[in-house]
């Protein structure tokens, strides 16, 4: 009879084990995630701060593109409004349209783009855009972990029972952007 109860206990001790390893490893890569998204977060105002001052280095060049600057103001203003991964990637993917937009108008003026402080601005903001890029991927890979770690058997049990729920990857929802680059000489 005592070595059922100590065998029951062991099992209790192991099973307890095993559910605080699985919660522990849930809320570190949880907070990996958060982690990631901070990231994002970070670039994106980098981003934001960037914008004003292009709009006025370009104003006095391209005075009858109005339309442009009112694309990029709003899409701008949308993006930091945005909550949530989903909203926030559609309202990311619009600005970067409306930047797109804003530097091919800037093509067509010689001037402008002889122009130190656009030059300058521009490099910025193609940095920026590449920190962001990368602050992506590692955001959806963290987000993969979390998401598989969760999924898994018997781990999605215990997931279930903690209530944690999967992530949203932030993804291009822009078809242009998943397409081949066409180039023509």
């Amino acid at each position: 009879m005592p070595t059922i109860a100590i065998i029951l206990l062991v099992l209790v001790v192991v099973l307890l084990a095993w559910g605080v390893g699985i919660y522990n490893s849930l809320i570190t890569l949880k907070n990996r995630v958060k982690e990631a998204w901070s990231d994002i977060d970070v670039q994106l105002k980098r981003r934001y701060d960037l914008i004003p001052n292009l709009i006025e280095t370009v104003k006095g060049y391209m005075a009858h593109e109005a339309g442009v600057f009112t694309k990029v103001t709003e899409a701008r203003s949308m993006a930091m409004q945005a909550t949530g991964t989903v909203e926030k990637a559609k309202a990311e993917n619009a600005l970067s349209e409306s930047l797109k937009s804003l530097f091919a108008v800037a093509e067509s003026y010689p001037d402008l783009k002889a122009s130190q402080n656009f030059s300058q601005l521009q490099d910025e903001i193609s940095d920026t855009e590449n920190k962001i890029q990368a602050s992506r991927r590692f955001y959806n890979g963290q987000v993969r972990d979390f998401n598989t770690k969760i999924q898994v058997f018997p781990n999605n049990f215990f997931a279930n029972l903690m209530h944690f729920v999967a992530f949203d990857f932030f993804e291009i929802e822009n078809k242009e952007e998943k397409e081949n680059v066409k180039v023509k000489f």
